[in-house]
């Protein structure tokens, strides 16, 4: 039988003794190159995803696996510097794990940041979309196995999987700060490999503007325990039209993500201290 409600509660149970009795009001999930939103808020807390009970270990050296609590004005606001994806050997709901403990914690609603490969011709390295959709081509999912009541039902509905009411807030904010912003789909792989240029194709082809090998999983367990869902995607890498491919590393996806730092903390910030 899954006992992630378990998990979840203990991994709360030592965080709250860490952090007294802060209630969360959100949390953010950081993505490659993207890990240091904690910056622009008032830390309280640093803690290490080690000392975490049953919190997976990261193994990609771009993710801190440092939590950080932090405050912005009235409220608090949890920062996962880091996180767990399918291609590092973790089962789906091992990569969620950390959503299932701040939804314990208190938070209700969850912005996931991400960097990806750019399928729609209109964007360029460094152009933040808002993720209004998503296609998920992982073999796993984190709801599969027993499901526990007091987690979230059998069934959930994905409808309405990202928080309308925030990607029009961020939009709006956006052409205020003069952030040259997009919406699109973003599609996730498991990794860790790139995709070839077929595959970018068919990718384009099935309605995909965005490819990365994230975020998905955390959101479907997001959504599972009735947070509301934001996510923000960097372009790290031009990835369609075909001719416009070019080799990439590791090294130049972090460059463009960190570009698109500032401009993204503004938008973080926006959302956090939101209602």
């Amino acid at each position: 039988m899954n006992n992630i409600f378990e998990k979840a509660e203990a991994a709360r149970f030592y965080i709250q003794k860490e952090i007294g009795d802060i209630q969360l009001d959100s949390c953010i999930v950081t993505g490659t190159g993207l890990g240091e939103i904690w910056k622009e808020m008032e830390v309280l807390h640093e803690i290490p995803y080690a000392s975490i009970p049953h919190m997976p270990r990261n193994t990609v050296q771009s993710h801190s696996g440092i939590l950080y609590i932090c405050a912005l004005g009235s409220r608090h606001i949890a920062v996962l510097s880091g996180r767990f994806h399918y291609y590092e050997g973790y089962s789906a709901a091992e990569v969620s794990f950390p959503i299932r403990v701040m939804k314990a914690l208190g938070s209700t609603r969850i912005l996931a940041t991400n960097v990806s490969g750019g399928l729609n011709p209109s964007y360029t390295a460094g152009s933040i979309v808002l993720v209004k959709d998503h296609i998920n081509v992982q073999p796993g999912h984190p709801l599969r196995g027993y499901n526990d009541e007091r987690i979230g039902v059998r069934f959930p509905d994905m409808l309405e999987t990202y928080d309308s009411a925030s990607i029009d807030l961020l939009r709006a904010y956006a052409q205020k700060e003069g952030i040259d912003i997009h919406t699109g789909v973003y599609l996730a792989l498991q990794g860790p490999s790139l995709e070839t240029p077929a595959e970018y194709e068919y990718l384009h082809r099935i309605g995909a503007d965005l490819v990365g090998m994230s975020t998905v999983p955390e959101v479907l367990s997001a959504v599972h325990s009735s947070m509301k869902v934001t996510a923000i995607s960097v372009v790290s890498n031009v990835c369609y039209p075909i001719e416009k491919i070019t080799k990439t590393t590791v090294a130049e996806v972090i460059a463009v993500a960190k570009k698109a730092v500032p401009e993204l903390s503004k938008l973080c910030l926006e959302w956090a201290s939101s209602d």
